[in-house]
């Protein structure tokens, strides 16, 4: 083995790639090879040390997570608002184009044909009682009469 690390130099420039790293891998490492396998290592020694996680300060944690809250309610407010928009638009949109087919009718009959089977903004049924205060006391009344005395009509 002595022979073979005195002649090596010139053996290891006759060996294959493969062996030749064989060979190598059992010797020391030249100076420079070192020094920089050291600062190699230097440097990740560091990094794993700027790398720990740093210690949480609750108070702004909790800050970070109110505020990240409210972006997300407005966000969906926006949302919101965004669909109630494209609701509008398009029964605008609807509205225009129902009342360019009536008003392209060719005849009076045919438009109003056409506009009752189709309105052009949808009717909602209010929530509201649409009874005046004559009409309301007149139900009432009626709702009172157990005895049907006022729609009891035979004779």
């Amino acid at each position: 083995m002595g022979e073979a690390k005195q002649g090596s130099n010139k053996n290891l420039s006759k060996l294959a790639p493969q062996q030749r790293s064989r060979v190598m891998a059992y010797e020391e490492p030249s100076k420079e090879v070192a020094q920089a396998q050291q600062e190699s290592m230097k440097r990740l020694v560091d990094q794993k040390r700027s790398r720990r996680p740093k210690p949480v300060d609750w108070t702004l944690a909790k800050e970070r997570e109110k505020q990240s809250i409210l972006i997300g309610q407005l966000k969906a407010a926006e949302a919101r608002n965004r669909i109630k928009l494209m609701r509008l638009r398009y029964t605008k949109n609807r509205g225009d184009e129902v009342s360019h087919l009536i008003a392209s009718q060719p005849t009076a009959l045919k438009a109003v044909r056409l506009q009752s089977l189709l309105p052009p903004y949808d009717v909602k049924p209010s929530s509201e009682d649409g009874l005046d205060k004559l009409e309301r006391r007149r139900v009432e009344c009626l709702l009172e009469d157990a005895t049907g005395l006022i729609t009891n009509r035979r004779s």
